[in-house]
């Protein structure tokens, strides 16, 4: 075993143990924190609590019960009444045994139970009542004086000088002597009225203000989304908890850049002999998203019982090149592309399986082609995929919880929509999400990912061999097709301790690859992933920087000769938001290798993982890894508007698989510096249009200057979306 296999090998067990050691902690803090909410813990025997819903016998809760409970030791009796959701809390109860007790106008009585509660415990009690009478409503006492402002007996609230109810004017706000504040009027009254359905009443039509704008009493149209709409889930499409959303998404996105390409065999410009072409594109694209989602439910706290969800998607997209053999395989389609797809992005019916505890914890499953992105910032997978995963949450929403199993569908090439072919790779997840780990305000999450790849062979929708890639021994004797069983463990967080904000990764990928192409072999997976993130707030101003490890493969060898190890790490599916992201020319650009069919990197993916497409392709754990430091600033010019500063410094961790796959040697291991700006624009103050544009560039060094070339990459963007 040499020097650098046992370093590894040690790093790896400590990783494990650190992890299980994390895990073990998170467990024990959550379990021995008090959720008692105003309470400092205390160095003597903390106080308990004592909550839970009390409902009738149709399960219906009930309103306006007496819960007491008396403590044995002392006979001191603490009481709480339960709220319109049947909800009742009896906070800061010394330790011991209580007889619990229930008393309400109609019900009959409830035998006592007996509960005993340990220090700094937090137990749930629920309660059922026999209704044997119809409860008296009781009626507001009729005040003899009325409130200022209030219409005086013979005084109507529609006057002329009283424009619309409830308006002061002059006139309305003279006090008589002897008037005092009523709070309450009977009903039937102007204050009151019936409404058995209370989701048509209308606001009083009042114009308040002369000029025209979003003010009070502005009356609601179908087509504003600001204001109360059916179409928007403001109140029910049918009957009292039924709710229709509907979300209509443009985005139109333009990307022009300078990228290396060859030249290929049939050169754009007669003569032209150099290897490298005109590396010029410009790219543009244009989707639109229609969603419609009609769920049952009833606050905006508590889950919904019900959900369906439809989102398909119609995708325009044009490419213009100044070399053939881009657009398409066949150098025949020229230099430019048009292409359109229309693909489903989200089906899915999701239902609640059971409330948890009062505080809205929950248990849900969903079923259908849905969004999943597994960790904070996408580095590992990210994507809208058929699939099952069963969610919830845990003591008061502090802890919260993913399985999910992933059948995967092939992209369209060109618009990255989904088609209805299968991918034949399936992805499984399971994670969770503590908040206030160690520190309020910082959450972290465990997670474990398997992904299983089997063995196929795929053409892209331009006709290029994208799996397995066309390397070596998988293209010179026919195509030999391999399969990948990886498992990953992670523990990322997110959030801040104190003053620093702090964001964190890290992976160990482990597993095999039945036959590598670039090892020439069947390999076995060891590599990992480190990512941290630390920045300050300074008034308008966020101050951060990053650091990015991805492992590398070492080994020059090929074939039986080399070790069965693959140290280089890969992803399942990644769509990084980290170092930039898309005002980084690295993250946002796809950069390709060059006479191979495989990829530097992909669009979307911090990575150098030599994969031919980050959807179509498999993931490849023979590559050179990185290094990457980042710095950048976040400015918040003004509420709408933000500007963005990046610059990251680049660096493989290991050249061999490059050297290997290009057979050239030697290749230094700079990569060189991206730097990129950007604007964030929000017209309307919301997510409803969004306008985002930036320009980018990489400075090549000296190694990637051995690879490509020394010209300077660049590239500029802008992003418009629209929703409604």
């Amino acid at each position: 075993m040499n020097r650098n296999h046992f370093v590894r090998s040690r790093c790896f067990h400590f990783a494990l143990a650190f992890l299980c050691w994390s895990a073990a902690t998170a467990d024990l803090a959550v379990a021995q924190e008090p959720r008692i909410p105003g309470r400092p813990p205390a160095t003597s025997a903390r106080p308990a609590a004592l909550l839970g819903v009390v409902q009738d016998q149709n399960g219906r809760p009930v309103n306006g019960v007496v819960v007491s409970a008396q403590y044995r030791t002392t006979n001191k009796t603490y009481s709480a009444v339960s709220n319109a959701e049947g909800i009742f809390r009896l906070r800061d109860l010394p330790p011991g045994n209580y007889e619990i007790t229930a008393t309400g106008a109609g019900y009959g009585p409830r035998p006592p139970v007996a509960v005993t509660l340990s220090a700094g415990q937090a137990r749930e009690v629920n309660i059922k009542l026999e209704l044997v009478a119809p409860a008296p409503l009781p009626l507001p006492e009729i005040p003899t004086r009325t409130l200022p402002g209030q219409p005086r007996e013979g005084q109507t609230e529609q006057s002329p000088g009283n424009p619309y109810p409830g308006l002061r004017t002059p006139q309305s706000m003279e006090t008589a002597p002897g008037e005092l504040a009523s709070p309450e009027e009977p009903l039937g009254t102007v204050a009151y009225s019936v409404q058995p359905y209370r989701w048509t009443v209308e606001m009083p039509s009042w114009q308040r203000y002369e000029k025209r704008g979003e003010y009070p009493y502005v009356r609601s149209h179908w087509y504003d989304p600001f204001d109360r709409n059916r179409l928007k889930g403001d109140y029910p499409i049918f009957g009292q908890r039924w709710f229709f959303d509907f979300t209509g998404t443009s985005e139109t996105n333009i990307d022009v850049r300078r990228l290396p390409v060859p030249s290929g065999v049939s050169a754009e410009q007669p003569g032209e002999t150099s290897f490298f072409g005109k590396g010029e594109q410009g790219f543009a694209s244009q989707t639109f998203f229609f969603s419609a989602d009609l769920s049952h439910g009833d606050t905006s706290f508590l889950p919904a019982d019900f959900r369906i969800r439809f989102t398909p998607a119609v995708n325009l997209n044009f490419l213009q090149t100044r070399e053939r053999g881009l657009v398409n395989i066949n150098v025949q389609d020229g230099t430019n592309r048009f292409d359109t797809h229309v693909g489903l992005q989200e089906g899915f019916v999701e239902a609640k399986l059971h409330d948890l505890s009062p505080n809205f914890d929950f248990i849900s499953i969903r079923a259908g082609i849905q969004q999943f992105n597994s960790d904070f910032r996408g580095f590992l997978f990210s994507d809208q995929q058929p699939g099952v995963r069963l969610f919830g949450n845990l003591r008061s929403n502090r802890i919260n919880y993913n399985l999910a199993y992933f059948y995967l569908l092939e992209k369209n090439t060109n618009s990255e929509l989904n088609t209805f072919q299968p991918r034949h790779q399936q992805v499984y997840i399971g994670n969770v999400y503590v908040q206030d780990f160690l520190a309020k305000g910082y959450t972290t999450e465990f997670s474990f990912h398997y992904n299983r790849d089997d063995p196929t062979i795929h053409f892209d929708d331009n006709g290029f061999l994208v799996r397995p890639a066309p390397i070596g021994a998988v293209v010179n004797n026919g195509v030999l097709t391999h399969g990948i069983r990886a498992y990953y463990i992670g523990w990322t967080s997110n959030g801040h301790i104190g003053p620093i904000n702090v964001s964190h990764a890290f992976y160990q990928a482990l597993g095999h690859d039945t036959f590598n192409p670039i090892a020439g072999r069947r390999v076995n997976i060891n590599a990992q992933l480190g990512a941290l993130e630390l920045s300050v707030d300074k008034n308008w101003v966020r101050f951060r920087g990053s650091f990015l490890f991805q492992s590398g493969d070492g080994n020059n060898r090929y074939g039986t000769s080399r070790d069965d190890s693959a140290r280089g790490f890969d992803t399942i599916v990644d769509d990084t938001n980290f170092a930039g992201g898309a005002f980084s020319f690295w993250d946002s650009e796809g950069i390709r290798l060059t006479g191979t069919g495989v990829g530097l990197t992909t669009p979307g993916s911090l990575l150098v993982n030599l994969r031919t497409n980050k959807f179509e392709g498999q993931a490849n754990f023979v590559n050179p890894g990185l290094f990457l430091y980042n710095a950048g600033m976040d400015f918040n010019v003004t509420p709408k508007l933000r500007a963005f500063v990046n610059a990251n410094y680049l660096r493989f961790d290991r050249t061999e698989p490059l050297e290997l796959l290009l057979f050239q040697s030697p290749v230094t291991h700079s990569i060189g510096s991206d730097v990129g700006i950007g604007l964030e624009y929000r017209p309307p103050l919301s997510e409803n249009i969004v306008i985002t544009a930036g320009t980018s560039g990489l400075i090549p060094s000296l190694g990637f200057d051995q690879v490509f070339n020394p010209r300077s990459l660049i590239s500029a963007f802008a992003k418009i979306k629209f929703q409604f």
